[in-house]
């Protein structure tokens, strides 16, 4: 089974920078899509990244301009770059992984990491 562990959440200043990543206990093969979520409290789980198998990335408006996401296929690691960060980025924020070639899809997800942006 494969796990996807995340590390680099914490607490962090508004304005601060935080780099999340997220690695493969494994190789994944297919990989059709890599990306980040995050859920707040009381908040339904949003998408906040993702890169596609050909290197294309999208970002919803809340975030564009202020994160990252880039991936290194040999670690099978995806990265999360998080520049002026405010208090509403505050969230759990999970990694995912879309393996297959085509419809339907798995997705793996990571278990979380903890983002606390507050001065």
């Amino acid at each position: 089974q494969v796990q996807l562990v995340e590390s680099g959440g914490g607490l962090v200043q508004p304005g601060g920078s935080l780099k999340l990543s997220c690695a493969a206990s494994e190789t994944i093969y297919s990989i059709y899509a890599m990306g980040w979520s995050r859920q707040a409290p009381g908040k339904q789980r949003e998408l906040v990244a993702a890169i596609f198998s050909g290197g294309t990335t999208t970002y919803p408006g809340s975030v564009k301009g202020r994160f990252i996401i880039s991936r290194d296929n040999a670690k099978n690691t995806v990265y999360l770059q998080m520049n002026s960060l405010k208090p509403e980025d505050t969230a759990v924020y999970y990694c995912y992984v879309d393996a297959g070639e085509r419809p339907p899809r798995i997705r793996y997800w990571g278990q979380g990491t903890q983002v606390t942006v507050s001065s």
